[in-house]
């Protein structure tokens, strides 16, 4: 039975992979924050709701403590290490870029570090979930492996400094380890925070008349979005190979935030420009107006396409969250068709 450790594992992508691994067998160890007790009892109830003979460990460790991260990897010795952990938000990043940095970027360092120290680089394969938001103000569309970066948001710089340091530790000290350049993705297990979250709870808070209007701010931003099941596969996929590579993981496509909410709205039947109103508040200070990838590589040597399109991500994240509402509510709604 393979033992995957995977960091930040009550976030969207740890639920996912989660489950995955879960159904392939492994022996899971999941890595949470300190004083924080979210969405605990989601991945806690997944080995059973899986039916699955395995359990699921879990461990505290902190992102700025090197300490932490020797103690546990010596403890549990993992064949393969997912990192998710980080401050993740990217407009949250511009309020506190030297946190920000400190765990998205110096975290990964720590970690590397501590698997180089054990003597643990032979037995373990690393994956850093790097970012879209490295490319930033780019000057080429769509974006490769090859694209150069340039990053422009705090978040987009801790990304790119964990980045080179993951390609550093694998050139270096032969390290397995590799980067899945994520494109958005998302789905119903999306944080509140995140603006296709924010869209889609907000679209049936209103068709259910709980709510009346929804505050957006730039509209025109163009991004590649995906759903996050299928990315956390190509994250397997990718520590199975014999060889460690990085590879962009993407749709694609690219949508404009608009298109996110005509098509959310529109599946309630709802008009989207009676409810949406625009706040310059709520604009980051700076903006990548256009992020596409381009996966050919991943998809030509791994096999992996997505299986869900644009449309039929948003249809599955308001479906979703109509049933949530719903039964969060217990207000007597009857079915709401989508």
């Amino acid at each position: 039975m393979k033992k995957a450790l995977i960091t930040g594992i009550t976030g969207q992508d740890g639920y996912y992979l989660t489950r995955l691994l879960l159904e392939k067998g492994y022996q899971i160890h999941g890595v949470v924050q300190r004083n924080s007790s979210e969405n605990l009892l989601r991945i806690q109830n997944l080995a059973t709701e899986l039916d699955s003979n395995s359990t699921i460990a879990l461990y505290q460790a902190d992102l700025t403590n090197s300490q932490d991260w020797i103690n546990l990897i010596e403890k549990v010795v993992p064949d393969e290490i997912y990192n998710f952990a980080a401050q993740s938000h990217v407009r949250d990043s511009f309020d506190s870029p030297e946190y920000t940095c400190n765990t998205t970027g110096l975290g990964v360092l720590r970690i590397l570090e501590a698997i180089r120290s054990l003597k643990l680089t032979e037995k373990i394969k690393f994956f850093q979930a790097s970012s879209s938001e490295m490319f930033g103000n780019v000057t080429v569309s769509p974006q490769s492996e090859n694209t150069p970066f340039h990053p422009r948001s705090p978040y987009g710089c801790a990304k790119v400094m964990a980045h080179h340091l993951t390609v550093h530790y694998r050139e270096f000290y032969g390290m397995y380890a590799c980067s899945g350049i994520l494109y958005n993705h998302e789905s119903p297990q999306r944080g509140d925070n995140f603006v296709t979250r924010k869209i889609t709870k907000a679209a049936a808070r209103i068709k259910l008349g709980l709510q009346d209007t929804l505050q957006l701010g730039d509209l025109s931003p163009k991004r590649d979005w995906g759903f996050a099941g299928d990315y956390v596969h190509a994250m397997w996929l990718m520590l199975q190979q014999e060889t460690a590579e990085d590879f962009v993981i993407s749709s694609g496509e690219t949508h404009s935030v608009q298109e996110f909410v005509e098509e959310a709205f529109n599946l309630l039947d709802l008009n989207w420009q009676d409810y949406v109103e625009c706040d310059v508040q709520h604009q980051r200070p700076a903006e990548a107006q256009v992020l596409q990838g381009d996966s050919t590589h991943l998809r030509n040597k791994l096999g992996w396409n997505p299986t869900l399109s644009f449309k039929g991500l948003i249809q599955l994240m308001v479906e979703t969250d109509i049933a949530l509402t719903q039964q969060e509510n217990c207000a007597g709604f009857g079915p709401v068709n989508v």
